[in-house]
């Protein structure tokens, strides 16, 4: 574990090993670097896996609720590029760290050599984001890591089937932290009033296709759980129909979001990652 020093004075944290194209791996909204696990296991020995906490989750700093948002969060990624001395990265970013990826599109699109969106495109749809705001900033329901992985697969039934046992644990550790006979979050709980403007009546949602557009000439991949509630159908068949070179798989048995270990999963970051080189 190391830290970079954000533009406010936040400490971020990441996580840099193995050797081979750099991939940088960017989390989900309440998630963190350690959902990354089986793709470090699965490409250090190819590829120099680098994983961050965005301020406010993991083992981040906790800042003002406002900064975060994900233009902020995309200053913090060039932060981290600059600190390591990287020209180019690839991006393998799930759900909020592929908006991340959208954004440095605009905002330092010198800077990728590939991107990977993990159940993530230019639209979100209404029914995840709904879901969300069901459970971010809540204190966890289940008292045990324990508990919360033998809850796990019936809580998702219908959405992730054929899941290891073992896979529902690591999941659950990753997510929540033990400590005093409970669980914990293993983020701010504060970041629900970031996003919370997002619900309100008046909200236009900003227009992200032409940063897609912005990413031709990349190599690009997309990875889709067929549950998902976040990445639709139509929204992955337009990025598709934009980009007819983007290595693609829809994952059966799979929701939002996709473990990385599967090996449809693993074939898409195998062709960018090939394509980068």
């Amino acid at each position: 574990m190391a830290y970079v020093t954000a533009e406010d004075g936040l400490q971020l944290a990441y996580d840099d090993q193995g050797s081979g194209v750099p991939l940088l791996c960017l989390p989900g909204l309440t998630r963190n670097m350690e959902d990354f696990e089986p793709v470090l296991d699965h490409y250090a020995g190819r590829a120099r896996v680098i994983r961050m906490d965005f301020r406010g989750r993991g083992a981040s700093d906790h800042g003002d609720p406002a900064t975060y948002n994900p233009p902020q969060e995309a200053k913090d990624v060039l932060a981290l590029l600059d600190h390591l001395g990287l020209e180019r990265v690839v991006i393998l970013g799930t759900s909020r760290g592929g908006l991340v990826a959208l954004m440095l599109a605009a905002m330092g699109r010198a800077r990728l050599s590939g991107v990977i969106f993990n159940d993530i495109g230019p639209d979100v749809m209404a029914e995840g984001l709904a879901n969300i705001m069901d459970y971010i900033g809540k204190p966890p329901a289940f008292r045990s890591l324990e508990e919360a992985a033998a809850a796990l697969p019936v809580l998702y039934e219908g959405v992730f089937r054929n899941v290891p046992a073992q896979s529902w644990a690591d999941f659950a550790r990753r997510i929540w932290r033990e400590e005093g006979g409970q669980l914990h979050l293993r983020y701010d709980p504060r970041l629900r009033d970031a996003v919370a403007p997002a619900f309100a009546p008046d909200f236009q949602a900003p227009d992200l296709w032409p940063l897609f557009d912005a990413l031709q000439g990349l190599p690009l991949g997309l990875i889709r759980g067929a549950q998902s509630n976040i990445l639709s159908e139509e929204t992955a068949g337009e990025m598709r129909r934009r980009r007819p070179d983007m290595a693609f798989v829809e994952l059966a048995d799979r929701g939002h979001v996709p473990f990385l270990d599967e090996p449809g999963a693993q074939a898409v970051i195998d062709t960018v990652l090939g394509q980068a080189a």
